[in-house]
């Protein structure tokens, strides 16, 4: 009996358990990629508008969680993932006072509530830092493989500005020192999230016990205190009030996220197993079964995709001179050239060389060797002039062929297909 009463006496129900923190961080961590997605899809139906806020989603998500956790943490005491949980941020102590949480939960509540010196540092954590820690991942991938093409993409240029110089250190910095700030950072989050589950800390985060603040269960007095939000206060129960008021919809919009983003992240997450999943191609399948959809029909194309022989153009007598003939060599390549489907126009492409040595475009031997999403090989200065639609030989063929064929821009000089990213979709070949 006396070592049941010992484990009752040191177990403290408020304290939550590792899974518990880690399934709030899972959620948390769910919030930008899926707002991401959200607002991508919208940006594709209306791209004038949305595109961009999409450019700059990062310092837009980052502003909104900043109102919104700064709002969670005044009223609930915690960010609106952790009050879906049940769970609250509050001052750390040195030593528990189990006696004084038991018989004066309010009063206790009331001394280890967050003031705005904590809220700000707790937004610091929870909204700046994931921030940075977005943009130098992003500035990594960025990085990190031009140090792989030698030094001519990693030098500082001649004659550098200032602001050149502060580029070239702070890119220098991502590519040697970030991958072990990013290493030591993920190290102690391991350490303490061991520490946490064996009770030796009061901290799951290092962040969290550099501001000291712990996070713990709700209890009845912190529900109290959230229901009495929602009631008017007594010197104000004799003025009428709207709910459209912007004080009165204002919090209820607030304080209705905390249900509805995490609700609607689990139906993101619903469907994308719905789509993905066996079950649900078996039943698209079998309703497809039935369906036979004829080829589309591009003019110049037959319906089995056969390339039909164009027509020569006829000399017209009544017109005079001002209507001149196509001429032969025209046709010739109209006929083997591909169309564009937007323009139904004939785009400009070369012949692939007997030689995989040479270039398809110089006719010459491959100098940096770059690859298109195609397949075929390049010199890079070829290929990159190419899809910019500068190279020589794409304006000496269009000088006197403007608004009758495609110059190839944007386009795999050999196949003529559109290159995803333009050149920023090249890949250089390491021989």
């Amino acid at each position: 009996m006396e070592f049941v009463t010992a484990l009752r006496g040191n177990f403290d129900d408020q304290k939550p358990s590792l899974f518990e923190l880690l399934s709030e961080q899972q959620l948390n961590s769910l919030l930008p990629p899926t707002l991401r997605y959200l607002l991508t899809v919208a940006t594709h139906r209306y791209p004038r508008y949305l595109l961009r806020a999409l450019n700059s989603f990062d310092e837009l998500y980052a502003l909104a969680m900043l109102v919104v956790e700064r709002h969670y943490l005044r009223t609930r005491g915690g960010s609106f993932t952790e009050h879906f949980y049940g769970l609250k941020r509050e001052k750390a102590l040195h030593a528990e006072i189990p006696r004084a949480a038991a018989t004066a939960p309010g009063i206790v509540r009331e001394t280890l509530k967050l003031r705005d010196t904590d809220v700000w540092k707790n937004l610091a954590v929870m909204v700046a830092i994931p921030y940075l820690k977005r943009k130098l991942d992003e500035s990594h991938e960025i990085e990190a493989p031009r140090a792989l093409l030698g030094t001519n993409y990693t030098r500082m240029p001649a004659n550098p500005t200032i602001r050149q110089r502060i580029m070239h250190y702070y890119k220098w910095f991502i590519r040697n020192v970030y991958p072990s700030v990013h290493a030591a950072y993920y190290f102690s989050i391991i350490a303490f999230n061991l520490a946490y589950l064996f009770d030796n800390t009061k901290y799951h985060n290092p962040f969290l016990w550099l501001i000291g603040t712990r996070i713990r269960r709700m209890n009845a007095a912190d529900l109290q205190a959230v229901e009495a939000l929602s009631h008017p206060k007594p010197g104000n129960a004799s003025r009428p009030t709207s709910i459209f008021a912007p004080r009165t919809l204002g919090p209820k919009l607030l304080g209705s996220l905390s249900v509805l983003l995490p609700a609607s992240i689990f139906a993101l997450k619903f469907l994308e197993w719905w789509y993905a999943s066996d079950f649900a191609k078996q039943l698209s399948r079998k309703a497809a079964e039935n369906l036979e959809l004829p080829p589309p029909i591009v003019s110049g194309l037959s319906a089995l995709g056969a390339k039909l022989p164009l027509k020569k153009a006829q000399p017209n007598t009544d017109t005079g001179d001002s209507d001149k003939p196509e001429s032969s060599d025209d046709l010739s390549l109209a006929e083997n050239a591909p169309i564009a489907t937007p323009s139904l126009l004939p785009i400009l492409v070369v012949s692939p060389p007997a030689n995989s040595e040479f270039c398809p475009i110089c006719e010459d031997t491959i100098t940096t060797a770059t690859a298109c999403q195609t397949g075929f090989v390049y010199c890079y200065a070829c290929i990159h002039k190419w899809l910019e639609g500068m190279h020589p030989r794409q304006e000496a063929f269009m000088a006197d062929r403007a608004g009758k064929w495609e110059s190839g821009q944007g386009r795999c000089a050999v196949t003529g297909r559109r290159v995803l990213g333009g050149t920023e979709g090249l890949r250089r070949i390491m021989v």
